[in-house]
């Protein structure tokens, strides 16, 4: 684990969810056990991060919290998932490119949140393997297992 303390606890936790949940509907059938699974994910992404990456993506969540504030008079959190979807497209059609990065960024997170979930790659059908198609061949039975790597099990 990074010897730096965990990003997504908290409000935190909460506003990246709501972002979750924003880009990837299906992330709402989520439980708590889920939830903590995909946070600990993305968690582990950020462990090997600089420091200066770590607060930059603190504070850019603190901001999509709070600007809707001055528009609609509620926090990121409290809205609606319309309005949710409506803040995230004006934030990703910003003239500023850093706000523009910053809104990937989190999107990217909350993907590799929701769809590393070991359930979620079952229910897709996701079969990825680090030897690509050699292991997929032999899955199918077209290549021998042992010549994908040798003491590398190919689940079928």
């Amino acid at each position: 684990m990074s010897e730096f303390p965990p990003v997504l606890t908290g409000s935190l936790a909460r506003t990246f969810r709501n972002v979750t949940r924003t880009v990837v509907p299906d992330a709402d059938a989520l439980d708590e056990a889920a939830w903590s699974r995909a946070l600990a994910i993305v968690e582990e992404g950020l462990a090997g991060r600089a420091p200066a990456l770590r607060r930059r993506l603190s504070l850019f969540l603190r901001l999509l919290e709070w600007l809707p504030l001055l528009r609609w008079l509620r926090p990121f959190s409290a809205l609606g998932p319309e309005r949710r979807a409506r803040w995230l497209r004006t934030l990703q059609d910003s003239p500023l490119l850093l706000v523009r990065q910053g809104l990937w960024g989190v999107r990217t997170l909350a993907f590799m949140g929701y769809y590393g979930l070991p359930e979620v790659r079952r229910e897709m059908g996701y079969r990825a393997h680090p030897r690509g198609w050699r292991a997929e061949e032999a899955r199918r039975g077209e290549r021998d297992p042992a010549e994908v790597e040798p003491g590398l099990e190919v689940e079928l």
